[in-house]
Parts: structure tokens; C-alpha cells; sequence
């Protein structure tokens, strides 16, 4: 699948402060997408690494994957401090004990599988969001779940 750049068109300015390195530049793109990922939807490390890479010129699902892993600590300040714990995950919806910006628990490899050290945490957060799994209840349901920036609906003028 082919994505657009103008499909992260709308990417959070960086941080104030001093200018950005390649890694970090990368890092907040990342962390950008995810964290407009909806509730009850999950996106692939490679589908965000397609994305960002379009925009970019750089980077992969393993370079999602060692952003992800850092999202709580090496890259937390590059995460915009709105109040907002990922993109629309808030009441119900929001996962069990999870004060995450980033919504993590959205990414996952192609097969549909959550991050094997979290997978329970991970499982527990999509179902109480409502994201459609396999039968087993082990992975999500990409057919019917994946969500693609383009699918974003625009805001609507007055």
C-alpha cells in the first residue's frame, strides 16, 4: 500500500527549544501518528513506518518498534503534554491503568500481535476500547481494526 505524505500533513510542530536531531525528528513523527490512532483501531509498525518514511525518507517497522519502546522515557519529551492520553481514549474507553500519552497498546506487528512482554496489558487495553480480535482473543482483527491516517475525517467549517 502506497501512503501519501499529505497523510501526515498535519504532524505537531516539535517541542520549543533547541532544533531537533534526525533521530528525534523521527521519533516525533512516530509518536505523532500514534498518538492519532482512535480508540478501539490499531495500526502495524510497518504500515507507521510507511507512512513516516513517505514524509521522511527514513526509517522502518524496527525503527517504530525501538521509538515505541522508548515512547515512555528517551523520547516522553517530544510528546505534547495536552492532557489527552492518546487520541480520543478518554472515560470508558481509556485502558486499564494506563496514564500513557502515547497509546502503545494500538501498534502492532503484522500478524496482529501486541508486544509479546505486554501482550495481557495490551490485549486487556484493546478490548476495553472495543477493537475487533482474532477468534482466540490473541491478536487483533487487521481486516476490520487497521486505521489509516487518510481515514482521519476533516474538520468541519461552520
Amino acid at each position: 500500500m502506497s501512503v501519501s505524505a499529505s497523510t501526515i500533513a498535519s504532524v505537531t510542530p516539535p517541542p520549543p527549544g533547541p532544533p531537533l536531531t534526525d533521530v528525534e525528528e523521527y521519533a516525533a513523527a512516530v509518536l505523532d501518528v500514534v498518538r492519532r490512532i482512535p480508540s478501539g483501531r490499531a495500526m502495524t509498525y510497518g504500515l507507521i513506518a510507511e507512512i513516516v518514511g513517505e514524509e521522511l525518507g527514513r526509517g522502518g517497522p524496527r525503527q517504530v518498534g525501538s521509538v515505541m519502546a522508548g515512547s515512555g522515557s528517551k523520547y516522553a519529551h517530544l510528546v505534547p503534554d495536552d492532557g489527552e492520553p492518546g487520541a480520543g481514549a478518554e472515560g470508558a474507553d481509556a485502558p486499564p491503568s494506563d496514564g500513557d500519552r502515547v497509546p502503545w497498546w494500538r501498534v502492532v506487528n503484522a500478524a496482529g500481535s501486541p508486544p509479546q512482554h505486554f501482550l495481557t496489558e495490551a490485549l486487556d487495553a484493546l478490548r476495553a476500547e472495543g477493537c475487533p480480535l482474532s477468534k482466540d482473543g490473541r491478536r487483533v482483527n487487521l481486516r476490520r481494526a487497521v486505521w489509516f491516517p487518510e481515514d482521519e475525517e476533516p474538520p468541519h467549517d461552520a
